[in-house]
């Protein structure tokens, strides 16, 4: 079967499983409406049977939960709250490795430039703009990216953040690749000193957040090769497939032969992972999923790995449909 043909029977399985906008949607969004106190949302149509899926178990009566999934074969999307503004958490770590490593293709600085881990120091919740911190060991930078994306170091993120010119550096670089719905507000020591003045499960913060389709888009640039070198894209995508933390999140309910490379986010009553879900038959997708609320994080983390599952199941689905599988 040729490249053409292949996408072309991928798209029309996909369109084979057409529906109505689901009612899990619409209770979706009249529920956020009736929270927040905006104006009626419009249906969301998903085009297809997994878009519902989706919705039902991204209810978001405990806590809103946004989610956002492209087939990186086809280009398909989908989403439930995706244009609605999440708390990044560490997941921002991935757009600071990827400003840093243009500074390093623009010959700035090089992967094997040293710079000192920012450890911050006690002090109260806003007592400063900034929260105080101080140097400790030098390391190069590919280690300090390392850390900060497979252990989600944060006196490594700020390290490398203080180099890149700070939040501003980082948020000019996703406008210049066409990436809007993203904001870094403070350093990570800031963030998650001050973390806690206000509850992500009812009210929306555009402070250092996002949406879910612009990490989607993040992410399939990286993966499509339209931002940095390739040597340079492979320094995050290989630090994301070793990723140490959240087990219990995107990987927990992966089938055998399935594999993920991923970044975690955790603060006050949010839990996030965003990454790339590699099916055994080959195909991948990428999938942003910002859960908050939930009552507990272990709570957080089951919705995170349940979405995950059937966002990889659907798709398969379609692909298996389109190649007579």
């Amino acid at each position: 079967m040729t490249w053409g043909k292949t996408v072309t029977a991928l798209a029309a399985a996909f369109a084979a499983l057409v529906s109505a906008p689901s009612a899990a949607q619409t209770q979706i969004d009249t529920r956020f409406d009736d929270v927040f106190g905006t104006e009626a949302l419009a249906p969301v149509d998903f085009d297809s049977n997994l878009g519902a899926r989706i919705a039902a178990i991204a209810d978001g009566s405990r806590g809103r939960i946004g989610v956002a999934a492209m087939d990186l074969t086809t280009g398909q999307t989908l989403g439930v709250l995706d244009d609605q503004f999440f708390p990044l958490a560490s997941t921002s770590k991935i757009a600071v490795a990827a400003t840093f490593l243009e500074g390093v293709e623009q010959g700035k600085w090089s992967l094997t430039s040293e710079f000192p881990l920012l450890w911050p120091l006690r002090s109260k919740a806003f007592s400063t703009r900034v929260a105080p911190v101080r140097e400790g060991k030098y390391l190069p930078a590919s280690e300090l990216i390392e850390l900060m994306i497979t252990r989600s170091s944060n006196p490594a993120t700020d390290a490398l953040l203080r180099v890149v010119g700070g939040p501003d550096a980082v948020n000019a670089w996703m406008r210049r690749n066409g990436i809007s719905e993203f904001s870094i507000d403070r350093d990570i020591a800031t963030l998650v000193r001050d973390d806690g003045e206000y509850d992500p499960a009812i009210k929306v913060d555009r402070r250092d957040a996002a949406t879910p389709r612009a990490m989607i888009k993040l992410l399939a640039m990286l993966h499509n090769g339209d931002v940095l070198t390739p040597v340079h894209r492979r320094v995050i995508l290989g630090a994301m497939e070793r990723c140490r933390t959240g087990t219990r999140r995107i990987p927990a309910l992966m089938p055998a032969g399935a594999t993920v490379a991923h970044k975690t986010g955790s603060l006050n009553n949010t839990s996030s992972d965003i990454g790339f879900i590699t099916a055994p038959d080959g195909h991948t997708y990428a999938v942003a999923i910002y859960v908050t609320g939930q009552g507990s994080r272990s709570n957080r983390e089951r919705r995170i790995a349940e979405i995950a599952r059937e966002l990889l199941d659907g798709y398969e689905e379609v692909s298996h449909a389109a190649y007579g599988g």
